[in-house]
């Protein structure tokens, strides 16, 4: 495969980007699924609606943010622009903070 300025080049940013964003939507989720089961086991309904509010910030990453960012993404690697977004990573490091401070409450909360 030749570099940039030659033929056969392809970006594979998009891809990456693409795939970084799916990854943090499942993880998410996979905490959500974990708090519940531990919520269901354990007896506590608000634990068990503070894991349906976890799964439903995964779903927001996964369902709405990663397809946003996605075609965005490919727009501008098309246009040959830039493909920063502060606004969208703020709030995906929101999600993943929030995410890790319910499962720490949920891990460390007496049963």
């Amino acid at each position: 495969m030749s570099g940039p300025a030659g033929r056969g080049w392809r970006e594979t940013q998009p891809e990456r980007t693409d795939l970084s964003w799916q990854r943090t939507g499942l993880g998410v989720l996979a905490v959500a699924g974990l708090m519940s089961r531990a919520a269901v086991h354990g007896g506590a309904p608000v634990r068990l609606a503070a894991a349906g509010v976890v799964a439903l910030l995964g779903l927001l990453v996964l369902g709405g943010l990663a397809p946003l960012r996605a075609r965005a993404v490919q727009r501008a690697v098309e246009r040959g622009t830039g493909v920063a977004a502060p606004r969208v990573a703020l709030l995906a490091t929101a999600v993943v903070v929030a995410v890790a401070g319910a499962a720490l409450v949920s891990v460390l909360s007496p049963r």
